[in-house]
């Protein structure tokens, strides 16, 4: 006969549960695919330290600086030193990091692998010097407070605002420093509510007010082009289409901003997101922007700091862990990535490599 087991009287009450999985992709796994990539970008860097200059000067150096700095790499690694010398020598008298054009976009991206690198506190003068550069693009003076442009960035100081180059330039200076009171960050936050496709108390644009209920929450690219007769996204209703890179862009911006997870604006996009969760596609934009997408969702779901995510019908997603699995199907046997859409430069294996890395560094 079997003798009943007695439990310690400190365990008796107890209920004893499995331990909680652990979120986000096999470390080997992950670490196998990272240095891959690396392999692979190690192949393309060339001898003054860039990475793919001819697509706008220094910006895929600092993507890919920065994908490797937060995948783990050291600033003293051969590939990220070369890469942050390069971008050294990009570095302007006016403090903007950029060659002939780009001026923000580039000067944004070269922030953020200079903030990656400076441990040390080697490039505070130059992360400042670049911040106050790009706060002197961006649009506000002399214009008023309901102007479209209001507190957008474009590439430069002179193209036009849009979504896409103000998340860039909204988290390159909260790097740089600025806080949530910062007057550069209040305007940024004034043009991107416009971007919105909820219309109140934030966004006074007539295409918000033409936004379906599928539209509702999401950020458009380009709001100022709402009118634009032969603009392609346009919807049948006069609104505007809501894209997936541009609705995490815009999240995380405000939530790199310090707006509150009550905020209407902030409730509303993560509806959006709950509602077109999805790693297949760019929502709204297909294959196109793929990468940015990627870059854009991993930066956003790490904000919201939520390892399980979940979507509208009520499924739970290991984020971490589906984005690792999305892209190590889709990297190649060199280690790179490409977008076969040719849309916004995706198919130059670098940029889409440097987005992809940048995303990886997320999933750790």
């Amino acid at each position: 006969m079997t003798r009943p087991r007695i439990l310690p009287a400190a365990l008796v009450g107890f209920v004893l549960t499995a331990p909680a999985a652990v979120a986000g992709p096999d470390p080997a796994e992950w670490k196998a695919s990272v240095d891959k990539a690396y392999a692979y970008l190690k192949t393309r860097q060339g001898a003054d330290g860039s990475f793919a200059p001819r697509l706008g000067g220094p910006g895929v150096t600092a993507l890919a600086v920065s994908g490797l700095l937060k995948c783990g790499y050291p600033a003293t690694d051969p590939v990220v030193a070369k890469g942050l010398e390069y971008l050294e020598k990009n570095i302007q008298k006016d403090g903007g990091v950029y060659d002939k054009m780009l001026a923000n976009y580039t000067t944004s991206l070269g922030v953020m692998a200079f903030k990656e690198a400076n441990a040390s506190g080697k490039y505070d003068a130059v992360i400042a010097n670049a911040t106050k550069f790009l706060k002197s693009l961006q649009y506000g003076d002399g214009l008023t407070a309901t102007d479209s442009k209001y507190g957008g960035a474009g590439y430069d100081g002179k193209s036009r605002p849009d979504t896409s180059n103000t998340q860039f330039f909204m988290e390159a200076i909260i790097l740089g420093g600025a806080s949530q009171t910062d007057p550069a960050v209040k305007k940024a936050l004034a043009f991107l509510s416009r971007a919105q496709n909820l219309p109140g108390e934030f966004n006074d644009q007539g295409f918000a007010t033409k936004a379906t209920d599928d539209d509702k929450g999401g950020f458009v690219y380009n709001h100022l082009d709402a009118d634009a007769k032969e603009n392609p996204k346009k919807t049948p209703q006069g609104g505007l289409r809501s894209e997936g890179g541009m609705t995490y862009a815009g999240l995380k911006s405000f939530l790199y901003a310090g707006v509150g997870k009550d905020d209407p604006r902030v409730k509303a996009a993560i509806g959006w997101v709950k509602r077109h969760y999805t790693l297949a596609e760019n929502p709204g934009m297909g294959q196109a922007g793929l990468f940015y997408y990627f870059h854009t969702f991993a930066k956003a779901m790490a904000a919201l700091g939520e390892d399980n995510f979940e979507d509208a019908k009520g499924v739970k997603h290991d984020w971490k862990k589906e984005l690792f699995t999305t892209l190590k199907a889709k990297q190649a046997a060199d280690g790179s990535w490409k977008n076969d859409n040719r849309q916004f430069l995706e198919d130059n294996p670098d940029l889409a490599t440097t987005f992809a890395v940048l995303a990886l560094g997320y999933c750790k």
